[in-house]
């Protein structure tokens, strides 16, 4: 339909059908209008795998058709590779397309805050950056097929305690440099179809009904023009939310919320108006995924699993490699321990929970290989403590290269609830120390949603391979790594910590009396860490591979900022060189990160600003180029409600991660000096660098009285910090309706 024909439609429908299409038909349907011959297409959970559920109620659940269960959102996030996601992405639509489901809901791009949160497995990271580059090539690769994503959850749901009703209390500077940026980069660059909001409310008010966040933000700032839809549940007050900018309540309140939206249109509360622009998006919504839905086709189901087998293996992290100690070189001496070898995690639970087409273990895949190698599984995954299957482990592993396979279990994290530690079961630790006496080789293999702790238990393993909860085919894409088939080139997502309490978050997770407060600001992850000096387990952006790379060859170009220059022009070019130092071809992972260390506003040491993956074969180099733009170099300035940027020093860093950056150098910014507006409180400072007027003023009242600004600078001290408007009252050199002229000029 063109607007026109949405238009015309509008016209014919009665008040009863408008206020009813702006809520769900059913569970997973959207409102029909059958006499006008609207459909009601159907949308359903899927941000690593599509979630239909078979009989379409709420009740079956986890009775969905089979689909195939990707890496999950912490996984893809490790493997810092757009194009394998945009893949990734695109067999998701197909899969959805298929299954004639409208759109699918994802991906999940909220902050990792605190490694707590339940579901952290279905958010990328704790870098807005690298999570708004990989979720815009998620949504582009869905779209691609003729289908909609669904971009979630908006905005600041970064735990699920009490997450249905508590208020996030966050500084807006804070907001708009990481708790939005990933929003706006993939409403920006991908389009998505929906954008979902959240259950909590923001700064008070429920973000189903933000106004500021649903319109000011979302629409006139950032430009989208898609369909808002709650979350489901997710909605308070259906004709506030209207009015401010949601458009579709899932799964629907009907005929209640129907009738309240009809009354406020009767009664003159809301204006018709904003329920037919509502209805014009939830049928331009129906007219997009029209096309698919008459065609669904179908997929290969055997080419997917090939995919998640693919996406499984370079998701995995290896964090360390003592020894060389991988890859495995054959079957000789390696024994597996660890039941999640035989039995595999590799997916949360939850509203994201996928019934797989097949499933890979890493024991069975092992084998297939090697034949038949011994086999303990160590632990039980009911958390009951065992002390024979530790005894027989410990005797299998005497003298053996040990590949334990440990991690959380499924009711550690999920959706609904947050984690209370980051431990491994003690059962676990125990094996691990147990085994790690007594073998020659001590290899662990992890699965889990969101970071573990490792300081305790590091030095027990020569080698530790992080495979997050890697999908259907998470058995078999580890396998490829531990036996050198796929050489690792995942990186950290998020950083792993020494201890939970050095997280600066943690002093305010998850917070009291259906109120959290962000109090640690922008420090968040490595930004928090690096301003506090703490040492880290492994540090963001980490992951080795078994291949080197050295870096070299830095150059930096530096263009003036202008009051002209726009928000995404280049103004800072960086080049460097990347070698392959090594005996095998491998990826690595380049990171640029910037810091402003004479900056006059509060700075973070450094930024992730920009990545690539290059795969090089052996004794190869390549000259990387990347250009960063006005916006990378600015911050949110608060009384200029706009991104500012500062002239100065910026700091560029590249390397492998965020405590290995090989390559550092500086240039300096020509750019304008960033002037605030004068107001009644600003400083007596402000006003006399501002105010050539009011500087003289201050100065002959100053004078007369017998005070030297330039020479007591105790009592300049306090002057100059004074308000203006404040100083009046002890020095009247002007009347106040004097400065509030001066304003008004």
């Amino acid at each position: 339909m063109t607007p026109a024909e949405i238009t015309d439609l509008i016209s014919q429908l009665t008040l009863e059908e408008k206020a009813s299409l702006c809520s769900g038909g059913d569970s997973w349907h959207l409102q029909t209008v059958e006499r006008l011959g609207i459909p009601g297409p159907m949308v359903t959970d899927g941000p690593h795998g599509l979630r239909k559920v078979a009989d379409g109620s709420m009740a079956g659940i986890y009775d969905s058709v089979p689909a195939t269960c990707f890496p999950t959102a912490a996984g893809l996030a490790s493997t810092w590779d757009p194009e394998l996601v945009h893949d990734v992405g695109a067999a998701l639509g197909e899969e959805t397309r298929a299954e004639a489901v409208s759109v699918l809901l994802g991906p999940g791009i909220n902050m990792k805050r605190s490694p707590l949160c339940g579901r952290n497995f279905e958010y990328f990271s704790e870098d807005p950056v690298l999570a708004g580059i990989l979720a815009t090539e998620l949504v582009r690769g869905i779209q691609s097929q003729g289908v909609g994503a669904s971009l979630k959850h908006f905005a600041a749901n970064n735990q699920e305690t009490d997450r249905l009703r508590v208020s996030a209390g966050i500084d807006e500077r804070t907001l708009r440099e990481i708790y939005l940026p990933a929003f706006e980069m993939v409403v920006k660059h991908a389009k998505p179809w929906t954008v979902m909001c959240s259950y909590n409310a923001l700064n008070g008010v429920y973000c189903s009904q933000n106004r500021w966040l649903l319109t000011q933000v979302l629409r006139n700032e950032w430009g989208y023009d898609g369909l808002v839809i709650s979350d489901w549940g997710a909605v308070v007050d259906r004709v506030e939310g209207l009015r401010a900018g949601l458009d579709l309540e899932m799964p629907g309140d009907a005929p209640r919320n129907d009738a309240r939206i009809v009354e406020a249109v009767r009664n003159g509360d809301l204006d018709e108006e904003v329920l037919d622009t509502a209805v014009a998006r939830i049928l331009t919504l129906v007219a997009q995924a029209s096309a698919a839905m008459a065609d669904p086709g179908s997929y290969d189901i055997e080419a997917h699993h090939q995919l998640a087998r693919r996406a499984a293996a370079a998701s995995a992290v290896l964090l360390k490699n003592d020894g060389d100690a991988l890859p495995l070189t054959g079957p000789d001496d390696v024994v597996v321990i660890g039941e999640f070898a035989r039995t595999p995690r590799f997916q949360g639970a939850g509203s994201s929970k996928v019934n797989p087409t097949r499933v890979d273990t890493a024991l069975d895949s092992l084998r297939h290989i090697w034949g038949d190698v011994p086999f303990a599984p160590g632990f039980a995954l009911t958390g009951e403590s065992d002390p024979r299957l530790a005894e027989d482990a410990e005797s299998l592993a005497r003298g053996k290269t040990a590949v334990l396979f440990l991690g959380l279990p499924a009711v550690a994290e999920s959706e609904g609830y947050d984690r209370t530690n980051t431990d491994l079961p003690a059962d676990q630790l125990d094996l691990l120390a147990r085994v790690s006496k007594i073998a020659f080789r001590t290899i662990v293999v992890l699965s889990n949603g969101s970071s573990v702790g490792m300081a305790e238990w590091d030095d027990q393993a020569d080698a530790i391979v992080e495979c997050w909860l890697g999908g259907q085919a998470s058995g078999s894409g580890v396998v490829d790594v531990l036996t050198g088939k796929v050489n690792p080139s995942g990186h950290l997502a998020e950083t792993i910590a020494v201890t939970l309490s050095d997280i600066p978050a943690q002093l305010n997770f998850p917070g009291e009396f259906q109120h959290v407060t962000y109090g640690e600001g922008r420090y968040i992850g490595y930004r928090g860490l690096d301003v506090i000096e703490r040492e880290v387990a492994y540090p963001f952006g980490h992951g080795l591979s078994y291949t080197t790379f050295d870096y070299s060859d830095l150059d930096l170009a530096v263009r003036p900022v202008t009051d002209e220059t726009a928000q995404d022009e280049s103004v800072l070019t960086v080049t460097f060189t990347i070698s392959n130092t090594g005996d095998r071809t491998g990826s690595a992972v380049p990171q640029v990160y910037l810091g402003f260390p004479d900056a006059t506003v509060n700075r973070c040491v450094r930024e992730l600003k920009a990545f690539r993956r290059v795969e090089l074969d052996p004794g190869k180099s390549r000259s990387i180029t990347i250009d960063l733009t006005r916006r990378d170099l600015s911050y949110w300035d608060i009384l200029l409600q706009s991104w500012a940027v500062e002239p100065g020093t910026v700091r560029v860093e590249v390397g492998r991660s965020s405590r290995d950056l090989p390559l550092t150098g500086v240039v300096i910014l020509d750019a304008p000096t960033v002037h605030h507006p004068l107001r009644r409180d600003s400083t007596v400072a402000e006003w006399m660098a501002a105010d050539e007027e009011f500087a003289a003023k201050v100065r002959r009242a100053t004078e007369q009285t017998g005070i030297d600004l330039d020479s007591d600078p105790t009592t300049a001290a306090f002057i100059l910090a004074m308000p203006a408007y404040k100083m009046l009252q002890m020095a009247p050199i002007m009347t106040p309706e004097e400065l509030d002229e001066m304003l008004g000029d």
